[in-house]
C-alpha cells in the first residue's frame, strides 16, 4: 500500500481533524475507499499505538473495520457491548468473526447492580415509556460500561457513516471533542461501497440482514426496515421525533439530557443505598 502523509482531506473533500492540522493531497481522490480507510487506521496506530480498540456490534461496517484493522495492527482488541438484551443472531455473528480471524471478542457487560436497580424502579421494558427512560436504559447498558472500559484507552474505531442518517451527516473521521478520541474510518463510505467490500472479501455477515434489518442493536429495540426508510429507521421506531442514537456517539437534546441525568443520579443513589 502506498503511504500518504496524514492529515488529509477525506475522499469527499471534508477536512480531517488530526493533531497535525490539515492539508490537501490530490492523491486522496484516487484512493479506493478501503485504501483511504487503511491510511486513516495507519495514522491512528502511529499516533495512539496499542492504546486503541475496535468497538463494534457486528454490523457490516463494524466487520469491515475489523477486517481493515487486522491488516494493519492485529493486536488491537475487538470490543462489543453485551447489553443483556442482544438478539441471539448477534452471538452467532460474534462466533463467525472469532472463527474468521482467530481472535477472542471482548464482551463488556453492564453493572449488574445498576441493571437491577433500573429494572426494579422502572421495569424491564422502560424504554417504551419515554425517550428519557429509553436513554436511561442505553446509559446503563451501553454508555456507562463503555466509559469504564475505555477509561485507559486513548482512542477507538467505530463503523459510523455520514450517510446512515441526518444525525450522523457531519461526523468527522477523528472526533477529538473528548477522550477517548473516536475514529470513524468509514465516515464517507456509501452503503453500496459497504456492501461491495463485504461481498468481495466474503466477510462474516450478521444473520439479521437476511431478514431485512439494516441497523442492528438490542433485540426489543430493533426491527427490519421498510422500503424507503433510512438505515436506522428500525431503531426505537416508536420514537417518531426522537434522535435515533443511544448516547454513545451523540448526546441527546438538552432537555432530554437533563432528564436522563436526573434518572441516572437517582439510579446510582439506589445502588449505593441498596
Amino acid at each position: 500500500m502506498q503511504k500518504f502523509s496524514l492529515p488529509l482531506l477525506d475522499r469527499r473533500g471534508s477536512e480531517v481533524s488530526t493533531r497535525f492540522g490539515s492539508f490537501y493531497s490530490p492523491e486522496v481522490a484516487k484512493l479506493t475507499p478501503a485504501a483511504y480507510s487503511g491510511e486513516v487506521i495507519s495514522s491512528a496506530v502511529d499516533e495512539f499505538g496499542d492504546s486503541l480498540a475496535v468497538l463494534t456490534s457486528f454490523q457490516r461496517e463494524g466487520v469491515i473495520i475489523i477486517d481493515l484493522v487486522r491488516k494493519v495492527a492485529p493486536q488491537i482488541p475487538i470490543v462489543t457491548l453485551d447489553t443483556g438484551r442482544l438478539p441471539a443472531a448477534t452471538y452467532e455473528a460474534i462466533a463467525m468473526v472469532e472463527a474468521r480471524y482467530g481472535c477472542r471478542v471482548e464482551r463488556v457487560l453492564p453493572d449488574p447492580a445498576e441493571v437491577e436497580a433500573m429494572v426494579s424502579a422502572h421495569g424491564a421494558d422502560l424504554f417504551r415509556d419515554s425517550v428519557p427512560q429509553r436513554m436511561l436504559c442505553c446509559n446503563v447498558r451501553k454508555v456507562r460500561p463503555l466509559t469504564r472500559r475505555m477509561a485507559s484507552t486513548k482512542a477507538y474505531f467505530t463503523g459510523i457513516r455520514r450517510e446512515q442518517n441526518e444525525e450522523r451527516g457531519n461526523v468527522p473521521l477523528f472526533e477529538r471533542t473528548g477522550m477517548p478520541v473516536k475514529i470513524s474510518p468509514l465516515a464517507d463510505w456509501t452503503e453500496a461501497e459497504v456492501t461491495q467490500y463485504t461481498r468481495e472479501h466474503r466477510l462474516p455477515l450478521h444473520p439479521l440482514y437476511a431478514e431485512g434489518y439494516r441497523s442492528i442493536g438490542c433485540d426489543p429495540c430493533t426491527r427490519a426496515v421498510r422500503a424507503g426508510e433510512d438505515e436506522r429507521a428500525g431503531r426505537w421506531w416508536w420514537e417518531d421525533d426522537a434522535s435515533k442514537e443511544c448516547g454513545i456517539h451523540f448526546s441527546p437534546d438538552g432537555r432530554a439530557e437533563r432528564t436522563v441525568d436526573v434518572l441516572v443520579r437517582d439510579l446510582l443513589l439506589r445502588t449505593v443505598t441498596a
